[in-house]
Order: C-alpha cells, then sequence, then structure tokens
C-alpha cells in the first residue's frame, strides 16, 4: 500500500455543512478505526432530476482494492511511483550548495544519457532483426530445399522441428528467468509511466529475456513481432542506465548513478520508449508521437526535444548498420528486417469511388479491431488460468500454439493453386533460397504459390508481400481470404503465451490483407494500386485495435515513404477509431484493466463528481509526532506497508496540532539505520543530520536494493529513545480540503504525478489531518466498493 487514510484515534465532530449524512454500513474488524473516515457529506443520490431518494451508504472503511497485477506472464506485488520533489531540510540544503558547475554536469548528464539509450536501443533492434532474418532464414532454406527434393513430409517434420525448438526455448527463458518479459510489454510501460511500478518490469533479467525471447519467437513463425518488445526493450536500457546498472549482475557504473529520483528515470524510460518504435519501424518522429500518444502520462517541452534527439540517434545507427549489411557481410539479413515498404514509385491519383472505399475499409477495421479487442481479452483472461498453475503448463501451451501455426502455415499453402510466372517480372519467378514474392513450394518449374509467399516468410516479408505495387494478378482472392481468416485467429491465440509478442505485426498482416482483398475486388474500377489499399488497410485495423491515430499515420507514412497517401491514412484512420470505440477501448487500455494495473485515465469518471475527498479516504491513519520515539516507529513500520506518514506536531512542540509534513518509509528507514537518537523529546535544530547525512543518503535506490525494516536491529533502550523527524519531512506536501470534488482531487493527483494526497479538515478546532488519498482510493473499484448506489449511474 502507499498510504494509509482515516484517524483510528481521534473522534471528529461532522462538518458544518447542511444536510450532511455519514453512514457505514460494513464495520471494520477488530475495532479501533472511526466509523465514516472523515465524516464528509454523503450526498442523496438523484438520479433522474426529481427529489431526493436514498442516501449514498458507504460500504466500509478499510481500502480494500488488490495490491497485486498480472505483469507479464506472473502475479507480482505492485507499488505506485513519487513523481513529487520532497522538500525537505535536506533537498534545500543539497541546492543550495550546488555550484553552477554540477548544475551543468546534471544537464549534460541527462543529454549524454539519452544518447546512450538512442545508440544501444538501436544496436539492440538491429541485432534483434540480423538475427531474425538469419535464424528464420536458415530454417526456410532447409524446408525449401527439402521440398525440393520431393521430402514433403521430412520437410515439415524440418520446418515444424525448428519451430517447436525456438519457440520452447523462448517460453522455457521467460517462464524460469523472467516472467515479467512476457507479451509486448507496451502496458506495463505505459502503466509505469502512468505511476505504477512493480518488480522486475524493468530489470535487467527482463531485459535479457526480452531481446533472445523476442528473437526466438519470431524466428519460430509465431503471429506476433518484435516492435511491442522493442519498447519494453528500450524502456528497460533506459532504466538500466538511469539507475547506475545493476548492483546484482555486477554491471554498475559510478558515473551514471545521478538519476535517483522517480522524476528523471520516468523522463529516461519516455525516451527509451520512443527509442523502441524508432528502432522496431525505423520511424523517429512516430516513435517521439507514440511516446507523446499512447504510452508518457506526463509531457512537457523538454521531454520532446530528448525524445526527438534519441529517436534521431537510433535512426542514425540504424541507417549506418544497414548500409554496411548491403556489402553482403551480414549473413542472410540482406535487405530483410527492418521493414522498410517503398511504394512512392510514383503519385497516387483517387477518384470518389477510391474515397467510397476507403470510408469502408475504415468501417470494416474498426468493426473488425472492436471484435479483436473482445476476443483477445476473452482468450487472455484463459490464458492467464493456465499461467498461474506453473512454468511447465506456459511452455506446455507455447508448444501447443507452435504446433498449430506450423500446421497452419506449412498446410494451408497445399490448398492454394499453382499460377503462372507473371511474364516480365521485375523479380525472379519463382524465388529459392531467398525471401521474394513468389514461393515455388509444391509447384512445378514456372509457376508459385501465392498462398506460401504469404506463410512461408518472415512476417516482414509478408507485409511487404502485401504491400508491394504492380502486383494486381499475383494472389488468388481464396488466398487471400484463408490467410486473413488464419492470421487473424493465430494473432488472437498466439498473444498471451509465454513468449515476448507485439501486436503490430499481426494486425498489420490482418489489416493489410483484407485491405488488398478490397482492392482486388474494385479492380479496374480503381485508381489505386491493390498495394495501397493493403497500406490503408493496415492503417484501419491499426486505428480499431490500438485506437491510436497520430502515431499510427506517421510510423505508416515513414514505413512506406508515401507521403501522397496522408489524407486518405488519415480518413481511414479517423473513421475505423470513431467506429471501435463504440464498442470498447484500445487494446493496449484493456490489457492494463485485465491485468489489474491501476491505471488512473486523464479524465475523472462522472460518479466522482457526486463526491468529495473526504468520502473515499479510508483507515487507519498512523501519524508520527515531529520528534518521535523509535519504538513507535518501528512498530507502525513493522505492522503496516504504508510507504507515507502525516507528520503532526503537538503540545510542547507546537502551541497547538499543527501539520507540519509527510515523510516517506524510505526515508524513516535511512534514518532509523543511522541511529542518531535522543534521549529526550526536545526538537533539534537538525544540523545534526545534515551533517550526518546527504541528499544522496536518501535517493531512490534501484529495484529492490533499498532498506528493509526486517535489516534494522535496535535494543530495548535504542526503542526507548527519540528521533527528530523534522530534518527528512516534506514540508510542502500537496493538500486538498476535504470538501474539494473527488473529481477534482483525481485531475489533481494524475496531473502532478502524486503518490500520496493529504486531505486536511476544512473547519478549525479539528485534527489536522483527515486522511491520505493515495491512487488506489482512486481507482473505480474501490470507490463504487464503498458506494454500491453509484453503480447505476456508472
Amino acid at each position: 500500500m502507499d498510504g494509509n487514510h482515516a484517524p483510528h484515534s481521534i473522534q471528529h465532530p461532522p462538518p458544518e455543512r447542511d444536510g450532511s449524512f455519514s453512514y457505514d454500513i460494513e464495520s471494520m474488524d477488530g475495532g479501533g478505526v472511526l466509523r465514516g473516515a472523515s465524516e464528509a457529506l454523503l450526498r442523496f443520490d438523484d438520479d433522474d432530476g426529481g427529489g431526493p431518494r436514498e442516501p449514498l451508504l458507504r460500504k466500509r472503511t478499510m481500502n480494500t482494492t488488490s495490491q497485486i497485477a498480472i505483469v507479464g506472464a506472473n502475479v507480482f506485488p505492485i507499488e505506485s511511483l513519487d513523481y513529487e520533489i520532497v522538500e525537505n531540510d535536506l533537498f534545500k540544503q543539497d541546492w543550495r550548495s550546488r555550484k553552477k558547475k554540477q548544475i551543468f554536469q546534471y544537464v549534460v548528464l541527462k543529454w549524454a544519457l539519452v544518447l546512450l539509450i538512442g545508440l544501444l536501443t538501436g544496436l539492440v533492434g538491429f541485432f534483434n532483426n540480423l538475427a531474425v532474418e538469419n535464424i528464420a532464414g536458415f530454417k526456410l532454406l532447409i524446408t525449401g530445399d527439402l521440398m525440393l527434393q520431393n521430402r514433403y513430409f521430412t520437410a515439415f517434420l524440418a520446418y515444424g522441428g525448428c519451430n517447436l525448438v525456438l519457440g520452447a526455448t523462448a517460453a522455457a527463458i521467460c517462464a524460469y528467468i523472467a516472467p515479467a518479459a512476457a507479451g509486448s510489454g507496451i502496458p506495463e510501460v505505459k502503466a509505469y509511466l502512468n505511476g505504477v511500478d512493480a518488480y522486475s518490469i524493468l530489470a535487467p533479467s527482463t531485459l535479457f529475456v526480452k531481446i533472445f525471447g523476442s528473437i526466438l519467437g519470431v524466428s519460430a513463425g509465431f503471429v506476433l513481432g518484435k516492435e511491442g518488445p522493442m519498447v519494453h526493450t528500450g524502456a528497460c536500457i533506459a532504466n538500466l542506465l538511469g539507475q547506475g546498472g545493476s548492483r546484482k549482475y555486477h554491471l554498475t557504473c559510478n558515473w551514471l548513478k545521478y538519476f535517483k529520483n522517480d522524476r528523471d528515470r520516468r523522463d529516461l524510460i519516455t525516451c527509451g520508449a520512443a527509442a523502441g518504435v524508432a528502432a522496431a519501424f525505423r520511424a523517429p518522429v512516430g516513435g517521439v508521437l507514440f511516446a507523446l500518444e499512447e504510452a508518457a502520462s506526463w509531457w512537457r517541452s523538454a521531454l520532446l526535444w530528448r525524445t526527438f534527439f534519441t529517436t534521431a540517434v537510433v535512426a542514425v545507427v540504424l541507417k549506418a548498420l544497414i548500409e554496411f549489411c548491403r556489402s553482403g557481410k551480414c549473413g542472410l539479413f540482406g535487405q530483410g528486417g527492418l521493414i522498410m515498404f517503398d511504394l512512392s514509385s510514383n503519385i497516387p491519383t483517387y477518384g470518389t469511388q477510391d474515397v467510397i472505399a476507403i470510408i469502408v475499409l475504415g468501417i470494416i477495421g474498426g468493426v473488425f479491431g472492436g471484435l479483436f479487442n473482445f476476443l483477445l481479452d476473452r482468450i487472455l483472461r484463459v490464458y492467464s488460468i493456465i499461467n498461474e498453475r506453473g512454468a511447465p503448463l506456459k511452455i506446455l501451451l507455447t508448444i501447443t500454439i507452435s504446433i498449430i501455426t506450423s500446421a497452419c502455415s506449412y498446410g494451408l499453402p497445399w490448398l492454394a493453386p499453382c499460377t503462372p510466372c507473371p511474364a516480365g517480372s521485375m523479380e525472379e519467378c519463382p524465388t529459392i533460397g531467398r525471401s521474394g514474392n513468389y514461393k515455388s513450394f509444391q509447384c512445378p518449374p514456372g509457376h508459385y504459390n501465392g498462398l506460401a509467399s504469404l506463410f512461408f516468410n518472415t512476417n516482414d516479408d509478408a507485409i511487404r508481400n502485401l504491400f508491394s505495387r504492380g502486383t494486381a494478378n499475383e494472389f488468388h482472392m481464396s488466398s487471400l481470404f484463408v490467410f486473413f481468416i488464419a492470421i487473424y485467429c493465430l494473432g488472437l491465440v498466439t498473444y498471451g503465451i509465454a513468449v515476448p509478442s507485439g501486436l503490430f505485426i499481426p494486425v498489420i498482416l490482418a489489416g493489410a490483407t483484407y485491405g488488398r482483398i478490397v482492392g482486388t475486388l474494385l479492380g479496374p474500377m480503381s485508381d489505386l494500386d491493390p498495394g495501397l489499399f493493403a497500406l490503408l488497410g493496415a492503417a484501419s485495423f491499426l486505428g480499431g485495435t490500438m485506437r491510436m491515430t497520430v502515431s499510427v499515420c506517421v510510423i505508416l507514412l515513414e514505413l512506406t515513404n508515401e507521403l501522397h497517401m496522408l489524407p486518405l491514412v488519415m480518413l481511414v484512420l479517423l473513421i475505423s477509431k470513431t467506429i471501435a470505440d463504440c464498442f470498447n477501448k484500445g487494446v493496449y487500455d484493456q490489457i492494463v484493466v485485465m491485468k489489474g494495473l491501476p491505471f488512473m485515465e486523464a479524465h475523472a469518471e462522472p460518479y466522482m463528481r457526486q463526491l468529495v475527498a473526504g468520502d473515499v479516504v479510508s483507515g487507519p491513519l498512523i501519524s508520527f509526532s515531529g520528534v518521535e520515539k523509535v519504538g513507535n516507529i518501528v512498530q507502525a513500520l513493522r505492522i503496516t506497508g504504508h510507504n507515507g506518514f502525516p507528520v503532526v506536531d503537538e503540545p510542547p512542540l507546537s502551541e497547538a496540532p499543527e501539520l507540519v509534513g509527510m515523510v516517506l518509509r524510505s526515508h524513516l528507514l535511512v534514518l532509523l539505520n543511522g541511529k542518531n537518537f535522543m534521549k529526550d523529546k526536545v526538537k533539534t535544530s537538525g544540523s545534526f543530520v545534515l551533517r550526518r547525512f546527504g541528499a544522496f543518503d536518501f535517493a531512490k535506490p534501484g529495484s529492490g536494493k533499498g532498506l528493509k525494516i526486517e535489516d534494522l536491529d535496535f535494543t530495548d533502550d535504542e526503542m526507548e529513545m527519540y528521533v527528530d523527524l523534522h530534518p527528512i519531512t516534506n514540508t510542502s506536501p500537496y493538500t486538498v480540503v476535504e470538501t474539494m470534488s473527488l473529481a477534482k482531487a483525481a485531475v489533481l493527483f494524475r496531473a502532478l504525478g502524486l503518490r500520496h494526497l493529504l486531505v486536511v479538515p476544512k473547519t478549525p478546532g479539528r485534527p489536522p489531518i483527515v486522511g491520505i488519498l493515495t491512487r488506489h482510493d482512486l481507482i473505480p473499484e474501490h470507490i463504487l466498493g464503498l458506494f454500491p448506489n453509484l453503480r447505476k449511474s456508472h
């Protein structure tokens, strides 16, 4: 839990408001908690504009919302991040003592870190593509050679066996080393940038499995992409650099240990997520817009410059490495991978009938996208039950999907007819021993199998074939229908297995297929090439599933180098998103909810305007005096998991009870570990704390490295001594009055990136603190659990 909530020992007089009613219809176990956490006003429910109907009954006092969530393929405890600056005496002293040289070093180091993030993410992106093209290419070469010898069953065994080994290996390292690496990682990164932290979400082990698991999974022929995992990979690289490396794996660099707070790490991880998209699609501007539109919850102009610089570095690195590979020194890589579909051979023209067809495409994309998200949500819920049963079942599920995928990709092309090679083709037909549009498969010389050209390729090459121009008659309509159904279904059942997997590529594949179907059906009635309809179909399905518009539009244009298609891509994205929004949320938003991550939206729910901040604080509240007995602090830390405690001065330390501020659990542990205790309860100047500690001592450590109360040991005499909390207390925490609209409090909480929001009384003569609002107090599960009557208006 992030904080503590309602007073447990002080009887509050009710606030002076007309018509104030507070009901608690569910008592706390053990007693000792005040009924009606803040005695704030609970209004009558008036849903139809008539008179008052029934009071909004408060069902309970304690917050019972879940403190765990599904991260990757396992369940982990979750915490909140604190983007607030802790303005205590140590912080003020640190900033007063900083010289211009140190400030300059900080700025330079921040730019140096984003440079490193761009370089490393670009290198990892290139390595991923290089490995996939060579491993998958070698597998397809072996299978093709066996088929040329008419050893078809042996070819299937070799093809399916390679896929099985690669898929099982990817699942094994994911299940046993880093379960948090399963899936795309975009929902987890999105939640992290919203302020939700979970164990191992950005750990070095997760980075390792994300890289190699993605390579193995894509090479295994699964209908998944490496683009989503690249976003998670970039975020992991940024986190590793931001916390100065990993002490656990002996990968530490002292000069990188500068950014010991959540605010700076948030900025670096945003840059890493943008770099991941840039490395996956060779789309630097698209990466920046993806971070802005989908990933980040907080944005500012300085961050825009840094993300743009990071993605520009990625683009330069990829360009240099691809030029190196054109010399043939990268094995089977050649010009494959790093999907780039150059469609700009001439300027496209389009008429009224094309615009009508594009509107239809947008509607189709919205319907298929909404259906895809609905079915995926149901399938993921079933998979979560399987994954909870342990690593062996995760691997077994992956093996099952691998066998089904291999059977489809090898078996379905046998249903397609052989087509004579087109006369005067610019490409070799049939293509043997390399990627290309025309796969011979089982066909005689001079013929090719259109369905095999889609199935018997890497996913990147299949997309390139669908986007190709001047190939209007290459694919039979029956082949396109079979491929669309297979990819749509395989994409649904593949995402969710214990393998790093992205959704971009399956969605682009399926959308490009039905886009090409529409383009082929129009035939001579249209001025647009079927390859351009494939591009628009991919855009429509992306809009229908992801619900992103600006970033997807720019990514597709950077991918295809087809700026003339901008108006049509914009139109189809807007239509598909509008249609799909009528059915459900975007796929990543659904996954965030399904995983139980307490994501806070930028807007408040309408029913929150019926409540005030004091209505939802929950107990018990534990506060400390400004000079507190060591035993009391130790006991509170041992019996609670709270991460923030209000500090209240009472006579004789002050004339009347006075809220000093808030102290963090991590800071208390550092202070207790220093054992600078006093025998008498007196307020000090704090100078001994300033001499004994520096701001760096209280900086946030890396994952799992901080002190725990179990690590500390105290004698009986020390437990009876006192410690002054004033030097480490944040004396300017964000506070709201208990009568503030809950909707406003929620928007404030999210906009400022808070972990704790203190609720203070409106009227004088009462205790100076009513409770603490945390992320879990503001999520619908908690609010609707407190006030069941609000469900009617939800």
